[in-house]
């Protein structure tokens, strides 16, 4: 099999599960009224010149779309067919699962096209069950499938982002101040604007194939799929929540901080109001001119050092008469 096909399954009829390896088995497949899935990979050179070969009959607009870079979740109903594009949660190691990677799905009655750039868990899992005879036999079921695993992953991510919010607000709550809590809020902040920014969309790409309800979706597949759409809503609830939250914790830890700088600055100011006589006559009496009041007494510097004493008390005591203390 060339290199950037990941794999071609039949899905419907008697060729469910079966594998098509040769490049004329995997085009005829996919003529055929039986419903045929080829995952291609989109960042292997060959895979633009494949689809203008061999998938010719769909529209222009279509096959530019399966190939494009960088995209969005959305749903474009076209004849009896729908170009699905959605998101999940990025489960390679290493990575952040917050960049949902793409999957780019061209699906009809007689074929399922799909393109990721990247390797795909839940496409490869729903390809296993498949070749082993088992998993979605229509289109509908495999489009049901795969909004269901997708929606699943973005789910449990949220949840996580969720409860590591709480365990943020406990800490903030118990002490703004401690180390590490800005960094750990920022943190979530990214990691919340990422996962809205594709949340949303991929709510409303879902709402429009339910709205287009193509023949071939079958009853049980638009219960499913309107079960993942109401899924994807609290997600989005969650999400907003949870955006409130943190907005609410930064504006704590801001607060704190502010608090802190300005108790430091109180204090500095205190002390600069307490040592400005002290500091005017301590200078006064360093010039070395002659006449200095002093100089040839021997209880000189003791008596002076006494003077600072109190008219450092005097400042005192009238800092806290204005109750500026």
């Amino acid at each position: 099999m060339d290199a950037h096909i990941e794999f071609a399954l039949g899905i419907g009829g008697a060729a469910h599960g079966r594998r098509f390896d040769t490049e004329d088995e995997i085009a005829a497949a996919l003529r055929m009224p039986e419903l045929a899935w080829l995952h291609l990979d989109g960042t292997h050179p060959d895979t633009p010149g494949w689809i203008a070969r061999h998938l010719d009959y769909l529209e222009a607009p279509i096959r530019m779309a399966l190939l494009e870079a960088e995209t969005r979740p959305r749903t474009l109903r076209i004849g009896d067919g729908a170009l699905v594009i959605l998101r999940g949660i990025d489960t390679r190691p290493d990575q952040d699962p917050e960049d949902m990677l793409a999957v780019r799905v061209w699906i009809d009655a007689g074929r399922a096209i799909s393109i990721s750039r990247h390797p795909f868990a839940q496409i490869r899992a729903i390809a296993d069950e498949i070749a082993a005879g088992q998993g979605p036999r229509t289109g509908g079921e495999f489009l049901g499938r795969l909004i269901e695993d997708l929606t699943q992953g973005i789910e449990a991510q949220v949840s996580d982002l969720d409860a590591r919010a709480d365990r943020l607000e406990a800490a903030t709550f118990a002490d703004p101040l401690a180390e590490g809590l800005r960094a750990e809020l920022a943190d979530q902040r990214l990691e919340l604007t990422e996962l809205r920014r594709f949340s949303l969309p991929q709510r409303d790409a879902v709402a429009r194939v339910l709205r287009g309800c193509p023949d071939w979706l079958a009853e049980r597949d638009r219960r499913l799929m309107a079960e993942q759409l109401d899924q994807l809503t609290r997600v989005t609830e969650t999400l907003d929540a949870v955006r409130e939250q943190l907005q609410t914790l930064r504006d704590e830890i801001a607060g704190a901080h502010d608090e802190q700088l300005n108790r430091n600055l109180y204090v500095l100011s205190v002390i600069s109001a307490v040592f400005l006589p002290l500091g005017f006559l301590t200078g006064l009496m360093g010039i070395n001119l002659a006449g200095m009041p002093g100089a040839s007494w021997g209880p000189a510097f003791w008596v002076f050092s006494l003077a600072l004493l109190a008219t450092g008390g005097v400042v005192l005591a009238i800092l806290r008469l204005f109750r500026i203390l």
